[in-house]
């Protein structure tokens, strides 16, 4: 989920050999044990102790966020979550629309305005649809060899003159032809691609590699959309109307703010985008417009809405206050309200609300006056059609959120033996990672009052850091005793008191712009075995340790979640046990996923797993 740059990182080089592990009880004269004397430059490394203890997070803030969550997901370590949205939604321009031609005044004053050309326009809603594209893989990183065909779908992924659909055409070839390269008949008219010359270019959905589903996407899930009833306000009162209203994920809209239910049906998810076809116009005999394409829209949800309630509640209130601008409709019309049914529905989507809208299309009356202006005796009646858009909510990516839209999270209490291991402030055997409002781990590093004895020791010997790594090892027992679990691809290490990440963008190294792509120096990716199956996560915080020896900065305490893009970095407020405030990273708290890591108080034969800080050194004699 889906701006950086490339640089390249350097570091002392030379050979490193592990040391005995540095225990809270050994004195630090072990460290550098075994250096042998009379070298200018001797490289080393040590291995030295992590405290880490587990937090429960009781709820984050879930407004302004650039991804959404909708659906339940059930995870097999920490039980089921629903996750619904409440939303606003915006007029297009912000303020007082048109619909037709001429304004609700001068349509009232059409009989007495001694104009011709004006008429009451009577528009009437003909369709309603809401449309919120699902999250698809970047379009540079899905298609390998760039034959037009996702690498999901891709027989090769690696050779453009594959041919996906065994039509007797290259993937690549019917790329260039404008053919669909997943089915052997294009248009349908019982002739092979290969063999068909009238197909015509382009007219078929294109099938995406769909990203951030989770669930069996096979089956069809139950959405409901109601109007919402609760005001979403933008400013905070108890700060003066000066700061951002805050509204957290345990905020509930449903049942009791909620009324007119818009639509309430089965939808099933569809990987191919949407399009819709140009009008034939009768008089170009020898050309069917039909078959050409007009409009093309990304796969996603797109469901009809009830039109007699946006006949009333936006074309009918044309002209009136309640549509005199952003401030008034939204105090009017309040939003909308998205959920799944939790008794049948086994899915859970991400979803990009900046991209989202709802389009109303109507007809209106205009008056055709065929070429006589001045001669009202031929004129008539006709019907034009047009399309008035509402937007969900806007900005994102590099932009600010504009508009507001709430995330709610119903969770399962996690299970008895996990929660006796949160905000217990016991050194963890096991730390618990949970996106969303779920939980993480506050780290402290080389001892549990985050004091300076030891850096300062460090110092004193004049090590020189090459690399220091915190290495996360996955219990894979309980995860494979859980069964089915979708491990977080990557892991996020910030600064607990201030927010801010430990890695230096400045400084890092990419080799794509994808969310796995980039900060690779800083990594964090989960590392995987044979088994494809996670073993370990490595976080480089090198340039941290170097500004607690070189810069005296303080040794603070740190946290460990999860993220699903590590290029953003900002965190929102949190609430945790007793109404404390804490900080979740705002790409933990969009992502569902969770997994279970060996802490830094590890026992039963598990302790070459503890979390543990290497630090590769020079030492200079």
């Amino acid at each position: 989920m889906v701006f950086f740059k490339k640089i390249i990182f350097s570091a002392f080089a030379g050979a490193m050999f592990v040391m005995a592990f540095v225990s809270c009880e050994e004195d630090i004269t072990t460290i550098g044990q075994g250096v042998i004397g009379g070298e200018p430059f001797e490289n080393e490394s040590a291995l030295f102790d992590v405290f880490a203890y587990n937090k429960k997070i009781e709820a984050v803030q879930t407004n302004k966020l650039p991804i959404y969550q909708l659906g339940i997901f059930n995870d097999p370590i920490y039980g089921r979550t629903e996750a619904s949205i409440t939303s606003q939604v915006r007029l297009s321009g912000g303020t007082n629309p048109l619909f037709g031609v001429y304004s609700q005044t001068t349509e009232n004053n059409a009989a007495t305005d001694n104009v011709i050309a004006t008429i009451p326009e009577n528009e009437t809603v003909k369709e309603v649809y809401l449309y919120i594209p699902y999250l698809v893989k970047g379009a540079n990183f899905r298609d390998a060899d760039g034959d037009g065909v996702d690498d999901e779908f891709d027989v090769d992924p690696t050779d453009p003159n594959s041919d996906s659909d065994g039509d007797g055409l290259t993937d690549n070839e019917e790329r260039v032809a404008g053919s669909d390269p997943l089915n052997v008949d294009t248009d349908g008219d019982g002739i092979n691609d290969a063999a068909d010359d009238s197909t015509v270019s382009g007219a078929f959905s294109k099938k995406f590699e769909l990203d951030s589903i989770f669930g069996n996407r096979n089956n069809p899930f139950k959405l409901k959309v109601e109007r919402s009833t609760y005001f979403l306000r933008d400013l905070d009162p108890n700060t003066n109307f000066q700061q951002a209203q805050e509204y957290y994920s345990s905020q509930q809209f449903s049942p009791s703010y909620v009324s007119d239910v818009l639509f309430e049906q089965q939808v099933t998810i569809d990987d191919r985008e949407i399009i819709f076809f140009k009008e034939d116009d009768p008089e170009t005999t020898e050309l069917d417009e039909s078959e050409q394409v007009d409009t093309r829209l990304a796969p996603g949800i797109r469901v009809p809405l009830d039109l007699d309630f946006f006949q009333r509640n936006i074309l009918d209130k044309e002209g009136d206050s309640e549509l005199l601008n952003q401030g008034n409709f939204s105090d009017f019309f309040r939003g909308i309200h998205l959920s799944l049914d939790p008794a049948v529905d086994n899915i859970l989507m991400l979803l990009d609300l900046t991209k989202a809208n709802i389009t109303i299309n109507y007809d209106h009356d205009s008056l055709d006056t065929n070429g006589t202006a001045d001669d009202p005796t031929d004129d008539t009646i006709v019907q034009i059609n047009k399309n008035y858009v509402l937007n969900l909510l806007a900005g994102g990516i590099t932009s600010p959120i504009i508009g507001n839209a709430v995330n709610t999270f119903v969770n399962e209490a996690y299970p008895t033996d996990i929660m006796s291991k949160l905000d217990s402030g016991a050194n963890a055997s096991n730390i618990y990672i949970k996106g969303g409002a779920g939980s993480y781990a506050e780290i402290k590093l080389f001892d549990e009052i985050n004091g300076r004895e030891m850096i300062n020791q460090i110092k004193a010997n004049n090590w020189v850091i090459n690399e220091a790594n915190l290495v996360f090892y996955v219990d894979r027992n309980t995860l494979d005793a859980a069964g089915n679990v979708v491990e977080p691809p990557r892991l996020y290490l910030f600064n607990q008191e201030t927010g801010a990440p430990l890695y230096n963008a400045q400084i890092e190294t990419s080799t794509s712009a994808t969310a796995l792509g980039t900060y690779l120096n800083y990594d964090g990716i989960l590392e995987k075995g044979s088994n494809g199956k996670g073993v370990k996560y490595t976080i480089r915080i090198t340039e941290y340790i170097n500004n607690l020896i070189i810069r005296d900065t303080d040794n603070a305490t740190l946290a460990v979640s999860l993220t699903s893009d590590i290029r953003v970095p900002n965190v929102f407020n949190s609430l945790l046990k007793d109404n404390n405030i804490g900080i979740q990273p705002v790409m933990a708290t969009v992502n569902p996923l969770g997994t279970v890591l060996f802490g830094s108080s590890v026992a039963n034969g598990n302790e070459d797993k503890k979390l543990k800080l290497e630090i590769f050194y020079t030492k200079i004699n």
